[in-house]
């Protein structure tokens, strides 16, 4: 699982500055004239960001300390940090956004600067202040930028002032219902409602009209509140079918600024990015210069220092206007590092300690074509319901010199309810789109995980879809073509049964074998799994659980270790062996004489089978009597998705609703949902209240259908 960072051969005509710096095993120290040294940083985050920025420290001889919660007690941040200190429960407004606990933690450590990594406090004015105060390097821009661009209202401003195209609407301080309405009457709907200190699609909605405006504008305050302790909004006329292009902007405390070229995120779900790619397709070198020197305007309007990104809606002709600035490294940096052969934390540390930009902008080449896809414990096939588990398979691609996997789990670990999904990011580089999209999507088939869901697949069909793979992309690719990315499942071939089959017979054997050599009667005939009979084939039934179907297979013993198995009026011709490589185990088999080698897990009941074609799961059905009883029914009522706080209870007992109705809104995952009634009827008892923490799959409510309580009362 240890990621890789690309490491590019020196490119020519790289013309670097003379730095004031002397470079010692302990880290970096300013020699004259700059900020102070940096030999011990705290990362005031966790998961993936905080293990790619430690690698960076180990590489630099800085040294790491790590903070965690409750719930990242043994997570691998922790592990890989120099020093850890705990800083409170899971829930992240009592750890990892207490800028009180994180400053008492860089004190008590002696570090001499805090990396934020991105969300939580990377982008809080006041933190940024609290670090200054205290002697101590905040790795990011001055907390004068972070305000003047955090409060997107005051950014659009600074940025119409620089010159830099804008899109109209209200960002004006009257923020009644009334005044919110009538300016989005004026822009012409559709509008989208934004938190002014927004970010990550967070307090962020769509209206389409004036019907639905004010639900709307509700929902985006609620989660803004949530996220960010401000609810203060603006509204923008929202422009339909948008590219979503942002520019990687760079500046130093020396008055200098530069970009490093473009990426394209434009295929988002819940306004939230999943592929992201550099440079943006079909871009021409004159609006890839205009979009790199109106972001770099952009970041010198606010004295910008550090790592940076300049936010652009870009129409069909290619027009561009400023969206937002993001003033930190964004999680899909690596594309942009992975095109300029840089280390954009290793710039990030240089810049804090007072170094100039490493390189002038003539001197940063663009070189061949780079996506990364974002890995989630999610549902795609559920409105992309986020999820939560253990790890309890996972498997990845190799990682290389093109081929660079940013995570913070490992196999075992649990994807937790409390904070982000993300399981990782899969990055990859090539010499063109098409070479670094081949690569992808050969790097997806390998990605193996089982224990939760996860849109590995769906990855797969979006980046197999043939308008991605022209590089049409939209901010509305993915329900422009959902019918094609989310195709009707396809039950598991005759082959792949007998696959899932021999698995089964083979891990049998393997089990009866282990039995045997610690038995005291080895030759014992109850300690065979061979299936030999004297004179006799021994034939035995197997039943599978496919999908919601159960199959029967009839599987023949035959005297040279192979098999007949007969799947409905198909006979196959079955041998095969389990071979480890790698610790992963492979099936090696021959199914009527086409050899594979799918990659096989067994676990609860299940068989997973992984190949280059895409993945399967076959069950051994449970019996009856051994099957828990299930109480999501809740008596036909609505049920909890995932383990979350109630937010809002919007039903009470012998209120009438009809299907899809608003229940309850619940806040799991940094996320907020509406919870709908599944049918119409009359609710007849509300299991939470406001505030309360509702586990998965537990009854909400429960909903009597209205025509079932009029017949009883006529009898």
């Amino acid at each position: 699982m240890a990621a890789v960072i690309l490491s590019f051969p020196t490119l020519q005509g790289l013309r670097i500055f003379t730095q004031k710096l002397s470079w010692t095993k302990r880290g970096v120290r300013l020699v004259s004239g700059g900020v102070g040294r940096i030999e011990k940083v705290l990362i005031a985050n966790r998961g993936e960001i905080a293990c790619r920025v430690m690698r960076t420290a180990k590489k630099m001889g800085v040294r790491s300390v790590a903070v965690y919660s409750d719930a990242d007690r043994h997570s691998m941040h922790v592990a890989m940090a120099d020093e850890s200190y705990h800083i409170g429960p899971a829930a992240s407004q009592q750890s990892y956004l207490s800028m009180e606990k994180v400053l008492e933690v860089a004190k008590k450590s002696g570090s001499h600067a805090v990396h934020p990594g991105y969300g939580f406090l990377s982008e809080n004015t006041e933190f940024a202040e609290a670090c200054k105060q205290e002697g101590i390097i905040f790795i990011g821009p001055p907390s004068s930028a972070i305000r003047d661009m955090g409060i997107k209202s005051t950014s659009k401003h600074i940025m119409s002032a620089a010159g830099v195209p804008i899109i109209g609407g209200y960002h004006g301080e009257d923020q009644s219902n009334d005044r919110l309405q009538a300016e989005a009457a004026r822009i012409g709907y559709p509008v989208m409602i934004k938190a002014v200190r927004g970010g990550g699609g967070k307090g962020m909605r769509i209206a389409r009209s004036d019907t639905d405006f004010l639900e709307q504008l509700e929902s985006a305050r609620r989660e803004a509140r949530k996220s960010f302790n401000d609810d203060v909004m603006l509204v923008e006329k929202f422009v339909e079918d948008p590219r979503h292009v942002e520019v990687q902007v760079f500046g130093d405390m020396h008055g200098n600024a530069v970009y490093l070229f473009e990426r394209d995120c434009s295929v988002q779900r819940r306004h939230q990015k999943i592929i992201e790619e550099a440079p943006g397709p079909d871009i021409s070198p004159e609006v890839r210069r205009k979009l790199g020197e109106a972001a770099v305007k952009a970041a010198k309007a606010v004295n910008y220092v550090g790592a940076g990104t300049v936010e652009f809606i870009m129409d069909a002709q290619h027009n561009f206007y400023f969206m937002e600035m993001n003033t930190r490294l964004q999680v899909e940096h690596p594309v942009s590092e992975m095109i300029t052969g840089t280390d954009l934390v290793e710039w990030q540390l240089r810049v804090a300690a007072g170094e100039r930009l490493p390189l002038l902008q003539d001197d940063i080449i663009l070189s061949g074509h780079s996506f990364e896809a974002r890995i989630y414990a999610e549902d795609p096939n559920n409105d992309f319901l986020p999820g939560a588990g253990p790890l309890l398979h996972l498997s990845t691609p190799p990682p290389d010199q093109h081929t660079r996997i940013e995570t913070g789990v490992r196999e075992g670990d649990e994807v937790s309810a409390h904070y982000d999904p993300m399981i990782a990011k899969l990055v990859v580089w090539g010499e063109d789109r098409s070479a670094a999209l081949k690569k992808l999507r050969y790097c997806l088939q390998q990605y193996n995980i089982v224990g939760l869901n996860t849109n590995i697949d769906f990855l797969l069909s979006l980046s197999g879809h043939p308008e991605f793979e022209a590089g049409n992309v939209t901010t509305s690719f993915i329900p422009q073509h959902y019918a094609d990315l989310f195709p009707a499942p396809r039950a598991p071939s005759g082959v792949t049964i007998c696959q899932a089959a021999l698995g089964l017979v083979l891990q049998e054997r393997k089990h009866t074998l282990e039995f045997t050599q610690t038995s005291t009667d080895p030759f014992s005939p109850f300690g065979s799994s061979s299936g030999w009979r004297s004179n006799i084939h021994f034939n035995r039934n197997m039943t599978l659980q496919v999908g919601d179907k159960k199959v029967d297979v009839v599987i023949t013993y035959s005297k040279d270790g192979s098999y007949s198995m007969q799947v409905g009026e198909e006979v196959y011709h079955v041998t095969g062996e389990v071979e480890l490589e790698g610790g992963a185990s492979f099936l090696h088999c021959s199914v009527n004489g086409v050899k594979s080698r799918p990659k096989l897990v067994i676990l609860n009941n299940t068989v997973h089978l992984f190949s280059m074609e895409g993945s399967s799961q076959v069950s051994v059905p449970v019996p009856k009597y051994l099957a828990g009883v299930s109480g999501s029914g809740a008596q036909g009522g609505a049920v909890a998705p995932m383990t979350g706080t109630i937010e809002k209870v919007l039903v009470k007992a012998g209120d009438k609703v009809s299907v899809g109705d608003p229940l309850m809104v619940m806040i799991a995952m940094k996320m907020e949902h509406t919870i709908r009634a599944p049918k119409s009827g009359v609710i007849k008892k509300v299991f939470f209240t406001e505030g309360s923490q509702a586990n998965r799959h537990a009854a909400l409510v429960e909903l009597e259908e209205e025509v079932e309580e009029t017949e009883a009362s006529s009898q």
